[in-house]
């Protein structure tokens, strides 16, 4: 099966601490890696990680608060003195492109490479993204300026075809992919095998959804139902409903009846206050609700 990855490089909120980075994820799908959020520090986690720069061809923002976007104009200034020459995709609100352009201007020369600036319609669950293997959809979310989640899904792929039955009936190369797209093999003495005889199942198509940042949402679980993962923000605990009110965050509560209603398979807890020095509050409260939920921290990796 091929890989779906997410590494966190950042799981704080708006105020750093010494604990954690601001928002930022890396997410390693089929041979794509793709980036949600550019904090302020996310290229030296970047490196952390040890996913290679060169690979990185798609930033998704979600909105333009400092902790989801400080980071981009230096990762994008660094990628040039590395000599990067495969243009850039940034997808964000369309406030952000003015002002990129600008900094870009100021702060780069002879880039070396291209930016191409695609604007996100925050109001409603649209494409942002396809090739031939993946799809990535906006999630509208209710924070205090325009924000959206995405949701990164795979593709159905083809049946696999069974390398016994192509030895077995000596299949040539040139026949594999009309098998796999449905048709049956017909032998020199004229049987005719059925392609159920010689394919098993493709692999499940995976789902990721990011959430990110927002209030709670009681039909959230609507637009992401049944993905294999979610990424919820859980700012507060219980303790701090009021300033998530005020505030248009989430407890971790709120985050695991969005991931209980939606029936996702886990759910990943994240952008804490750093009111809190030991995030085992959170997940004590969202477990309560959704057994299977997990905190997040610098340099988790999670497989979808």
């Amino acid at each position: 099966m091929e890989p779906f990855k997410v590494h966190i490089l950042g799981c704080g909120s708006a105020l750093p601490t010494l604990r954690h980075y601001a928002s930022s994820q890396v997410v390693e799908v089929r041979d794509k890696v793709l980036m949600l959020d550019c904090a302020e520090g996310t290229q030296m986690q970047l490196r952390r990680c040890h996913v290679r720069f060169t690979k990185l061809s798609h930033v998704f923002i979600t909105h333009l608060h400092g902790d989801h976007c400080f980071g981009l104009i230096g990762m994008i200034s660094t990628f040039g003195l590395l000599g990067r020459t495969a243009t850039l995709h940034i997808h964000a609100p369309e406030e952000l492109e003015q002002m990129l352009q600008s900094q870009i201007e100021f702060f780069t020369h002879d880039l070396g490479y291209g930016i191409e600036f695609h604007p996100v319609d925050t109001t409603h669950k649209t494409v942002v993204y396809e090739d031939r293997s993946i799809i990535v959809e906006s999630i509208p979310l209710q924070h205090r300026m325009p924000t959206c989640g995405y949701l990164i899904r795979e593709k159905q792929g083809l049946p696999h075809i069974r390398r016994e039955m192509i030895d077995f009936y000596k299949i040539p190369t040139s026949q594999i992919n009309n098998i796999k797209n449905g048709a049956d093999w017909t032998t020199d003495d004229g049987e005719v095998i059925p392609n159920s005889r010689l394919v098993k199942s493709a692999d499940t198509a995976r789902s990721y959804a990011y959430c990110s940042d927002t209030k709670y949402i009681p039909t959230l679980h609507e637009m992401i139902k049944g993905v294999n993962t979610l990424y919820h923000e859980s700012t507060y605990g219980e303790d701090y409903i009021l300033q998530a009110e005020k505030y248009h965050h989430s407890t971790a509560r709120q985050a695991a009846m969005v991931a209980r209603d939606a029936g996702v398979g886990k759910l990943l807890l994240g952008h804490y206050s750093s009111r809190y020095e030991d995030e085992n509050v959170l997940l004590n409260e969202a477990k309560e609700v959704f057994e299977n939920s997990f905190l997040t921290s610098e340099m988790d990796v999670f497989d979808v």
